[in-house]
């Protein structure tokens, strides 16, 4: 469904979880009459989920609520160990049952105006023994955005996920590039990953840019920030 969009990256640690945190403080505070699910596709190890029921709560809306803020949050699978999917699972002797993904997904857009989906890994990563990231998105139809560090190998790493994405006719909506790192200067960060490059070699837009962050707890500010992100290229108004 178009109320969704899926957050995914180059890699591991390249700032999926900072920018999808920011855009559920972007969507609490100016989209207050929309009503907010946010699904991790699935868990290995501890973090996101963690950090998300602490900085957001979860709150399951009622039928008699008047309070569009609430916020829906749900990981359907979980793996104890901080590895790859399909080995962590195996590790468990368990299988990865996708459907069980599909239907929590599928109850959240039912329900909710807006789902914002973290993906695991990079857009490359696999989710099971067959199946990357990349291929969900495609099978799934879902909306993405790519989170491209800012870093030395920004330019090749989005041009060689952008050309993954458009292999497999993903609705890439655009990139976000991540400071996962303080720099000295604007003029260094251009200089490792410069927008106009980027956009001509990819032909993707540039929606916005992350800074260094190292307070998730700065809700305002996060949200000012995707303020000044293209919105409109995120969710396009139907």
């Amino acid at each position: 469904m178009n109320n969704s969009l899926l957050i995914t990256g180059t890699d591991t640690n390249v700032g999926k979880t900072f920018v999808t945190t920011a855009l559920v403080y972007y969507a609490q505070k100016y989209l207050t009459d929309s009503s907010l699910g946010l699904l991790k596709l699935m868990q290995t190890g501890t973090g996101d989920r963690e950090l998300y029921e602490k900085l957001f709560g979860n709150l399951e809306p009622t039928a008699t609520s008047e309070d569009s803020k609430l916020l829906k949050i749900a990981t359907p699978l979980h793996f104890q160990a901080p590895l790859a999917p399909p080995i962590a699972a195996d590790r468990e002797g368990k299988t990865i049952d996708l459907s069980v993904v599909w239907q929590c997904l599928s109850k959240l857009q039912q329900q909710q105006d807006l789902v914002l989906i973290e993906a695991l890994g990079g857009l490359g990563s696999p989710v099971t023994h067959e199946l990357t990231v990349a291929d969900l998105a495609a099978q799934w139809r879902l909306p993405t955005v790519l989170v491209v560090p800012i870093k030395l190998g920004a330019i090749a790493h989005a041009v060689a996920n952008v050309a993954l994405a458009r292999s497999l006719k993903i609705d890439l909506r655009g990139i976000i590039l991540s400071c996962c790192e303080l720099y000295d200067s604007a003029t260094e960060l251009n200089s490792l990953a410069p927008e106009d490059l980027i956009e001509s070699l990819t032909q993707v837009p540039v929606l916005g840019k992350l800074p260094f962050i190292e307070d998730l707890t700065a809700g305002d500010a996060l949200a000012k920030i995707v303020s000044d992100w293209d919105w409109e290229l995120m969710f396009p108004k139907q």
